[in-house]
This record gives C-alpha cells, sequence and structure tokens, in this order.
C-alpha cells in the first residue's frame, strides 16, 4: 500500500522524510491499537488514522495523550524548538489560521475537529502523560509513539508504564527526538536506562527514531 505523510497545512514535529520513515515502520508491524504520546496539532494522528483505516479496513484504535496547551511549568518540561514557535513562516497559513480562525492548533477542541472523520476510533486525553497513562486502559496497546514530555523522568516513565501493557504481548515502541545533543540530551540517557534495565532489544534510526521491539 503506497501511502504518503501529508502535513495538511498544520504544524508538525515530523518532516515528510521521518513521517515516511514511521509509516514504514507500522507498515512493517501491522499494529491494530496506537498509541501517541505527543499529539501537538494532530498531523502525527491524522496520518496514522489514515494509514490504519486502510490497512486494517477500520479495525483499529487510536488513542493520544497531550497537554493540549496546559502549562508545563509544574514539572519543568524542556519543549521542543517546534512546539514553542507557533508562527506559520507561509504567510497563507497565518492569515488563515491565526487572522481568519484565530485558532490554536495545539488545543483539544482544534484536534478533535481534525480527527473528527475517524471519531469512532479515537480517543483523545488531556493532561500530563506521568499522570494520565496510570488512570487510562492501555492493556491493547500494539504500538507506542512517544514523543511527549523530553525530560528525563517523564521519558523513562512513559517506557515503563507503556512497557508493562505490551509485556505480554508482540508489540513496539517508538521513541522520537532519541539523539538531539543540540537541545535536549534526556531522551537518549532515559531510553539507554530503562532498555538496559529491562534487557530489551534496541535499534536506533540515523539517531532520531529509538525503536524497541518487545
Amino acid at each position: 500500500m503506497d501511502y504518503k505523510f501529508k502535513k495538511y497545512w498544520r504544524k508538525t514535529g515530523l518532516n515528510s522524510k521521518w513521517g515516511n520513515i514511521l509509516l514504514e515502520i507500522v507498515k512493517e508491524k501491522k499494529p491494530k491499537h496506537f498509541l501517541e504520546i505527543g499529539v501537538f496539532c494532530g498531523v502525527t494522528s491524522r496520518n496514522i488514522c489514515e494509514f490504519l483505516n486502510l490497512a486494517q479496513r477500520g479495525d483499529f484504535t487510536y488513542t493520544g495523550v497531550d497537554l493540549f496547551g496546559d502549562d508545563t511549568s509544574e514539572n519543568n518540561e524542556k519543549k521542543p524548538k517546534y512546539i514553542s514557535n507557533q508562527k506559520f513562516s507561509n504567510p497563507l497559513k497565518h492569515i488563515y489560521y491565526n487572522l481568519c480562525l484565530k485558532e490554536n492548533l495545539n488545543s483539544l477542541e482544534s484536534v478533535k475537529k481534525f480527527l473528527k472523520k475517524f471519531e469512532n476510533k479515537i480517543s483523545l486525553h488531556r493532561g500530563d502523560s506521568n499522570k494520565v497513562l496510570k488512570i487510562i486502559n492501555i492493556k491493547k496497546i500494539d504500538f507506542a509513539f512517544i514523543d511527549g514530555g523530553h525530560s528525563y523522568e517523564t521519558t523513562f516513565n512513559d517506557l515503563k508504564y507503556i512497557y508493562e501493557n505490551m509485556k505480554d504481548k508482540k508489540g513496539t515502541i517508538v521513541c522520537d527526538d532519541y539523539q538531539d545533543a543540540s537541545y535536549i540530551t534526556d531522551v537518549k540517557k532515559a531510553v539507554d536506562d530503562y532498555v538496559k534495565k529491562e534487557d530489551l532489544s534496541l535499534r536506533i534510526i540515523e539517531g532520531k527514531f529509538a525503536v524497541i521491539d518487545i
């Protein structure tokens, strides 16, 4: 199935190259229950839902966790640069979203509207993943994409909660921003420590994606 990553005129943490690499991993693993930590404006979410809807003929679920604009000051999280800068370089996008719609694309309301096509397949949760993952049901999850809080504690805890729910079945965890020494280094240390602790296999794709096959 030839499906290419689309940006949908919204801000995203993945460019086309990395979006397509993620889709290739998903295509290889054939998951039915996808979890994303760090939804941002919903671009990756929409691509995943479109892809799984085709690949699994509608038999899939998507769960997304994000702060959706809530304050991160209490846990001193480090924001990737693309989240800190909400300005569009394209003037047409700026006029359409910021001046005409006056829409915060990272809000829960905006992402829900963007994913409305799949409203019966998706579940979105607003809050810190350190808290949210403890209370939502992720027992069916067989693929997780982690791109939420970039502190050591949050990355380690995300891995812990997801692995505990996935370890009795085959599944895959992909962590974004594994090696970004110029800005955030905690993700790499957390991934390395957790993989060592649980004796898990790890493969790194061009220093960016850390792929854990369970």
